[in-house]
């Protein structure tokens, strides 16, 4: 296995101090396994949705995202195999999960029943995808949050609202090659909400990089992981284009 990061490449075996501030080539299953115990603050993730082959019950309809056609294994969401590993790698559970209504019963119940509060945060667009046969337009997309009850919450008034309102993100879906892209100005709330600057930041499912670009701009260190090498060069990219002083982007007001 070879992990890549945006300057230098690393072999089999790297230190764990030598993942921070990586993106990784890869299986997360696999890799996740190098990052030692409770040594990760924050988790943010969007990994592959749980899609009805009939249209009716995915926020994608019949199109299966590019995940699900490249891991075969994904094809129905994740795995409770996943949340044990990032249960195990994070000091105390607090994690971002993007996902549609099919999964939401899987996710509370694995995190309540290790004792976590769980919040719903929503993002609703103006502008979908008009498919709506037989079923409400897919318009909203949904994040669960879960922590431990002693993990605290930063951010303010402006950040830490519990749903956006915003047309879709084309222009990023079409600079960035990523069907599913999520809005950076969300995941920076996100962060400023749930981490301290110097904070490690965790995602597995990294696609083109949001939340990786995201933990640069705003001073966390970062762990990405991504299974396509087409959105994996794209995140790279997406890295080496941000300056020292970080991107010019604003929140979502």
């Amino acid at each position: 296995m070879i992990l890549y990061t945006h300057t230098h490449t690393h072999t089999h075996g790297t230190s764990f101090n030598k993942l921070l501030n990586t993106i990784i080539l890869g299986d997360s299953y696999k890799i996740i396994k190098e990052i030692p115990n409770k040594s990760i603050d924050l988790i943010i993730i969007d990994p592959p949705y749980e899609i009805s082959a009939g249209g009716g019950g995915g926020a994608f309809g019949s199109d299966k995202r590019k995940y699900h056609k490249s891991v075969e294994k994904m094809s129905n969401g994740i795995t409770n195999d996943i949340l044990d590993e990032l249960v195990r790698v994070q000091k105390k559970i607090n994690i971002y999960i993007w996902c549609n209504k099919k999964q939401f019963k899987q996710y509370i119940n694995y995190f309540e029943n290790r004792g976590c509060t769980t919040d719903l945060l929503t993002w609703h667009k103006t502008n979908p995808v008009p498919t709506c046969n037989n079923k409400y337009l897919s318009d909203t997309e949904y994040i669960l949050y879960f922590r431990q009850g002693s993990v605290p919450m930063y951010g303010n008034y402006r950040t830490k609202r519990k749903y956006y309102i915003t047309p879709t993100n084309k222009g990023d879906k079409q600079k960035y090659k990523h069907p599913t892209i999520k809005p950076l100005a969300i995941i920076k709330n996100l962060i400023i909400n749930s981490s301290n600057e110097g904070d490690i930041v965790l995602d597995c499912f990294s696609g083109s990089g949001t939340t990786c670009v995201a933990a640069k701009e705003l001073n966390r260190k970062y762990i990405g992981i991504e299974i396509d090498p087409e959105y994996y060069k794209i995140s790279i990219d997406r890295l080496e284009g941000i300056l020292e002083n970080g991107q010019i982007s604003m929140f979502i007001n």
